[in-house]
């Protein structure tokens, strides 16, 4: 078993965001979901493989740039090499040996458009392997929190916001899988400064696949042969139903185990079309002295009142980490 540490300061994307419509029909009646609260390491493969910096070759005769060149630039992603597919940076290396140093194709996605591109690789004198000079990444990795999986299709829903600040919704995901993950240090939350949750991927064996990545959060399926029988089962509610007062939200900071926290909603606004229809205050004081309030990493802990789920927690005033922003759970139902 291969164990790995995933500090959130050093992600790609941040479980918890940071803060300076008319209510819709939540689901079928008597629709019923395992209420979430657990943590989970999320590794998301965008089909390609990202060009997040330019670097010189050194060759026998020289420094050479050929990705930029070629007018490769930070940002795109390499989705094909000669009209064939490439998935990740595995595949472009195999492509770029194949050249043998002759003249290829790239084909690649820049802020949603397709081009294509002819660029030579040049031999690195070192390692006597063929590059263009980038740097590369194939996927982003992190954790957050499981809002929901529906009993009867196992469709999860978590995190409520978008992955990151980047467009990567745009390059979309493949292969990409959600593993069990504990939380095993948290950074406390201060005026001014976001805290964070250190989690650890217990294994290598996923717990569900991801399959669409959006505005509202990240989506896919649970495996059926994870254990469900100690998760609660609630029903949903739209936001329309929510009332200024007393909730509770369920979420990890130590361990695998969601908890019960306490909370007050200060303000519910079902037409606002961002991921903030619920103004919410930890009133816990079991986690105000454990993280300070709402940290990185809790993104998606379910929102519940009234024995029902109403939401997610999405966002963390900076100003004061004891008051965060919460987004519908028909919004997040809706993907």
């Amino acid at each position: 078993m291969r164990k790995r540490y995933f500090f959130l300061t050093a992600l790609l994307f941040a479980a918890c965001f940071f803060c300076s419509g008319t209510s819709t029909k939540v689901d079928a009646a008597g629709c019923e979901y395992y209420l979430g609260g657990m943590p989970a390491g999320f590794t998301l493969s965008q089909g390609g493989a990202e060009v997040i910096g330019l670097n010189d070759v050194s060759a026998q005769d020289g420094l050479f740039r050929p990705a930029e060149k070629a007018g490769i630039k930070a940002g795109d992603c390499i989705v094909a090499v000669d009209d064939i597919r490439v998935k990740d940076i595995s595949e472009l290396n195999a492509a770029l040996e194949r050249s043998k140093g002759n003249p290829i194709k790239l084909t690649v996605k820049r802020n949603g458009e397709t081009a294509e591109t002819e660029v030579t690789p040049v031999k690195d004198a070192k390692t006597g392997k063929y590059k263009i000079g980038v740097l590369i990444r194939d996927t982003l990795t992190g954790i957050g929190t499981v809002t929901y999986i529906n009993k009867q299709t196992l469709r999860f829903g978590s995190l409520g916001h978008s992955v990151s600040t980047e467009n990567f919704s745009e390059l979309g995901i493949a292969d990409s899988k959600v593993y069990l993950c504990s939380i095993v240090g948290v950074n406390k939350g201060t005026r001014g400064r976001a805290g964070e949750l250190r989690g650890l991927f217990m294994n290598d064996k996923p717990l569900a696949s991801a399959d669409k990545v959006c505005e509202d959060g990240l989506y896919g399926t649970f495996d059926k042969n994870y254990d469900f029988s100690h998760i609660k089962t609630v029903e949903a509610a739209p936001v329309s139903e929510a009332k200024i007062g007393k909730a509770c939200i369920y979420s990890t900071v130590d361990g695998i185990c969601p908890q019960e926290y306490q909370i007050s909603i200060v303000k519910v606004d079902a037409n606002q079309k961002d991921n903030k229809n619920f103004v919410i205050k930890i009133t816990d004081e079991r986690l105000i002295d454990e993280t300070g309030g709402i940290v990185q990493g809790m993104s998606g802990s379910p929102i519940v009142q009234n024995g029902k789920l109403i939401g997610a927690v999405t966002h963390v005033f900076l100003n004061d980490p004891t008051r965060g922003y919460g987004i519908g759970i028909e919004k997040m139902l809706e993907n």
